[in-house]
C-alpha cells in the first residue's frame, strides 16, 4: 500500500482525486493482481455474510455454546420496534443488529472479523442499519467496506487491532473507529472528515480494558459490540456536523499503542483482570470448568 498513515491516505485521495474506499479498491487490486471487478466481487460475498449474520442473530435467537450469551439482540429489537428507546428507533436498531452478529459468533456460527471475531458486530451493525434507514444499495455499503479496511490497515500497522496486544481499545476501539470513518463516507463526507471520524471515534476508546469473563468472548464482548454500534453513528455525526479531532487522528493511533504497550498484561485477554475477576466472573468460570 502506498500509504503508511491516515494523513498519507488523505494526501493519496486528493491527489487522485479518490474517495477512500476508491483508493483501497485499486490498491488492493495492485497488490493482489486481481482485477478491481474480482476484488469487490470478494467484498461483496463479505457483505453478504454480514447480512446473514444480523438476521440469524435477530430472527433466530441463538444461544451460545457456554450458555451465558443469546438471545438479547431480539429484546433489544423488538423493543426499539416499540418506539421506546431513549436512543431513537434507528440508533436502537444499529445496536441490536451489532448484538445479533456477535451472539453469532458466541455460538460459533458464521460472521466476517472486522477487524477481529470479538469486534465483529460493529461494523455490520452500523452498515446494515444504515442501509435499511437510507436504502442504499449494496455497491455502496461495499465501496464502504473497502473504506473501513484503508482504516483498519493503518491502525494495525501502527498500533494494534487484538485485544491480546492492546487491550478493548486496540479491538473494539479500532472497529468503532473503522466503522464512524466509513459511515461518514458513506454519508457523502470528504477524506479529511472520514479521518477525523476516525480520531474522535478512538479518543472515547483509550484506555479500555479486555477482561472476558472465563475467557470466553461473550461477557463483556458482546455488550462492547452494542455499544460500539451506537459510538461510531454518533463520531460519524460530529465530523459530518464540522466537529474536527483536535488531537491529530494519526497521533491518536499512537496514544492507542503507547497505552496499549503499558497495560497490565491482565487487562489484555487473559481473564486475569477486570470483570473476569470479579466474585461473579470468578464464579461463572468455576461452574464452567466443573
Amino acid at each position: 500500500m502506498k500509504f503508511a498513515s491516515l494523513t498519507e491516505l488523505i494526501e493519496c485521495c486528493r491527489g487522485d482525486a479518490l474517495s477512500i474506499g476508491e483508493l483501497m479498491l485499486a490498491e488492493q487490486a495492485k497488490e493482489s493482481g486481481c482485477s478491481e471487478s474480482e476484488v469487490f466481487a470478494r467484498m461483496a460475498a463479505y457483505y453478504g455474510i454480514m447480512k446473514e449474520a444480523v438476521r440469524e442473530g435477530v430472527e433466530r435467537p441463538v444461544q451460545s455454546r457456554s450458555g451465558l450469551t443469546g438471545g438479547d439482540a431480539a429484546r433489544v429489537h423488538e423493543y426499539g420496534a416499540r418506539g421506546e428507546s431513549s436512543l431513537g428507533a434507528e440508533a436502537c436498531k444499529a445496536m441490536s443488529y451489532a448484538l445479533a452478529v456477535s451472539e453469532v459468533n458466541a455460538s460459533m456460527g458464521r460472521i466476517i472479523a472486522t477487524p477481529t471475531a470479538g469486534s465483529c458486530g460493529i461494523i455490520p451493525g452500523v452498515f446494515v442499519s444504515s442501509q435499511e434507514r437510507w436504502g442504499w444499495r449494496d455497491d455502496q455499503l461495499i465501496k464502504g467496506l473497502f473504506t473501513a479496511g484503508a482504516i483498519g490497515y493503518v491502525i494495525a500497522n501502527n498500533s494494534f487491532i487484538s485485544g491480546a496486544e492492546g487491550g478493548c481499545q486496540a479491538e473494539v476501539g479500532s472497529a468503532i473507529g473503522m466503522a464512524a470513518g466509513a459511515l461518514t463516507e458513506m454519508r457523502g463526507g470528504t477524506p479529511e472528515q472520514a479521518v477525523h471520524a476516525v480520531g474522535l471515534a478512538l479518543k472515547n476508546s483509550i484506555g479500555l480494558i479486555c477482561d472476558p469473563v472465563a475467557g470466553l468472548v461473550e461477557i463483556p464482548c458482546i455488550v462492547r459490540n452494542g455499544f460500539g454500534a451506537v459510538t461510531a453513528l454518533a463520531a460519524a455525526d460530529m465530523a459530518l456536523a464540522g466537529i474536527r479531532s483536535v488531537i491529530p487522528t494519526d497521533e491518536v493511533v499512537q496514544v492507542i499503542h503507547e497505552v496499549g504497550t503499558k497495560m497490565p498484561e491482565q487487562y489484555r485477554e487473559t481473564a486475569k483482570g477486570g470483570l473476569a475477576q470479579t466474585p461473579t466472573g470468578k464464579r461463572i468460570m468455576r461452574e464452567l470448568t466443573l
